[in-house]
């Protein structure tokens, strides 16, 4: 059995000091956003908590889809990699950008060359882009896919974009790693799900990233972005369909209107056709009282399937 954590939308803060010149930019928007809502729901006490608690469960491997920034500032770029560096070593943890950590334009680049330890691919998978992605990481059986759907936009916007570039070299890591028996887990910060958030929230290549996905197959894909515990469904390859995990963030306390801080716990297993079998733990803090519990747990059986066992 693999178990692989997976947390989201950290935000670290708080926010280091700001200049005008630096505000003279999308970042005024973030900064009154923080001022006004995060500051005060987001703290290194729930983050510290969810982080000690998923090391507690000794996973195998993390993963970190996205928004580990706010305003993609220079000091935050460098406390991002300092966490990362908390977190675990580069080997046994991955991590894809969110829309904070491309606030502007520029900060993509900045942010992935601090992280890259973090995203360093196995070789001879396929060719990434500039910025590393998508990359694969093989640990036993499973094949740890990081794409990014993170990008600069305008102000009051936080799409994402999926290209058909990324999605031509996404469909052949998720061939060969099917030809190899991997447990394909796909790694993006916005949701490939149509609804799944509003307009100007959404991923610009849903349907892009589903066409790879219903072509070549996947066991899952996890994701960021909404600060909701979720589980949606999109077509695999054949008759299959393939689970779509959304997560809560992670530094989420009280005085906000999204559930807590939470994270998941992924285990997958093969039975003896080879057959992946994958189930889902989600732990998180409770209120009043702050501490963390287990929230839920479910084995991830594909909506046929379970209709099916029930008829």
């Amino acid at each position: 059995m693999f178990r692989l954590a997976h947390i989201s939308d950290v935000h670290l803060g708080p926010l280091p000091p700001v200049t005008y010149r630096q505000l003279a930019s999308k970042r005024i928007t973030g900064y009154i956003n923080w001022q006004r809502t995060r500051s005060k729901s987001f703290h290194d006490g729930a983050l510290g908590a969810i982080v000690a608690d998923m090391k507690e469960a000794a996973p195998d491997h993390i993963a970190v889809t996205g928004d580990l920034m706010n305003l993609a500032l220079a000091e935050e770029i460098a406390v991002s990699r300092k966490w990362l560096e908390m977190l675990g070593q580069p080997e046994d943890v991955s991590v894809v950008p969110g829309n904070h950590d491309a606030y502007v334009p520029g900060a993509l680049r900045k942010a992935c060359e601090a992280w890259r330890p973090w995203t360093e691919g196995e070789h001879g998978w396929a060719k990434a882009n500039v910025n590393g992605f998508p990359y694969v990481r093989v640990r036993g059986r499973v094949a740890i896919i990081g794409v990014s759907s993170a990008r600069a936009t305008a102000p009051f916007l936080a799409t994402g974009s999926f290209t058909d570039e990324q999605g031509r070299r996404l469909g052949r890591i998720l061939r060969r790693a099917g030809e190899e028996g991997l447990c394909r887990v796909v790694l993006i910060h916005h949701p490939p799900v149509r609804g799944a958030d509003p307009a100007h929230k959404r991923l610009y290549g849903i349907g892009t990233f589903q066409k790879v996905v219903r072509r070549h197959g996947a066991e899952i894909v996890l994701h960021g972005h909404t600060h909701l515990p979720t589980v949606n469904w999109i077509p695999g390859k054949g008759k299959s369909q393939v689970p779509v995990v959304g997560v809560a963030a992670a530094g989420e306390s009280l005085g906000h209107e999204k559930p807590l801080a939470q994270h998941n716990l992924i285990e997958m297993e093969a039975d003896e056709g080879a057959e992946w079998h994958i189930r889902l733990t989600r732990r998180g803090l409770v209120a009043p009282t702050g501490h963390i519990e287990q929230l839920s747990q479910e084995e991830l059986i594909e909506p046929a399937k379970r209709a099916e066992a029930k008829a």
